[in-house]
Formats: structure tokens, C-alpha cells, sequence
């Protein structure tokens, strides 16, 4: 009788479930799955976040930029600024005489 008794307790023992074994497994699965989870959202901020960057460096050019187009606004509305761009480009008023000097050294 004792062989049989032996049996019984080799048939008890493979198929024991040990818990603190497949709990400890759970546990590291569930944790798995949840960082797997925040990997997908964290990317996206992390890009959302560089892509924020980048838009407010824009920004500032753009503010930079408009603020010279304003300034240059201002000094065109001055009265000498029509004059003085006409004459830039080679305009005269009426009754002056336009002269061109050529053969001067160049600088």
C-alpha cells in the first residue's frame, strides 16, 4: 500500500497551482500592459510638446517681424518719406533738371 500512497501524493504535487507564483506573474503582466499603455500617449506629448517649441519660436519672428513692418509703416506715412523715396529711384519734381555724372571713381 504504500507504493499507492506515494502515487496519490506525486499526482497531488503536479498538479498543485503554486498561487504566490502565478500572482507575482499577474502582476508583472498587468504592469506590462499598463506601461505598454502610457507609451502611445506619452510619445505624442513628448512630440506635442517640441512641436509647442517650435511655434513659439515662429511666433516671436513673426512678432519681430511685424514689428520692423510697423516701424517701417510709421516712416512712410512721414511727409518727407514720399519725396525722398521718389527721389531714391531717380525721380525729380517738376521744373527741376535731373543731372548724371558719369566716370567717378568707385569707392
Amino acid at each position: 500500500m504504500p507504493a499507492s500512497n506515494e502515487g496519490v501524493g506525486m499526482d497531488r504535487r503536479r498538479t498543485q497551482i503554486r498561487w504566490d507564483r502565478l500572482g507575482r506573474w499577474a502582476l508583472i503582466a498587468v504592469l506590462g500592459l499598463i506601461v505598454y499603455l502610457y507609451i502611445g500617449p506619452a510619445a505624442s506629448w513628448v512630440s506635442a510638446y517640441r512641436e509647442a517649441g517650435r511655434k513659439r519660436a515662429e511666433v516671436a519672428a513673426l512678432k519681430a517681424e511685424n514689428q520692423r513692418l510697423r516701424e517701417r509703416r510709421r516712416e512712410l506715412r512721414k511727409s518727407t518719406a514720399l519725396e525722398t523715396e521718389a527721389r531714391r529711384l531717380g525721380m525729380v519734381r517738376a521744373g527741376e533738371k535731373s543731372y548724371v555724372i558719369e566716370g567717378l571713381p568707385r569707392r
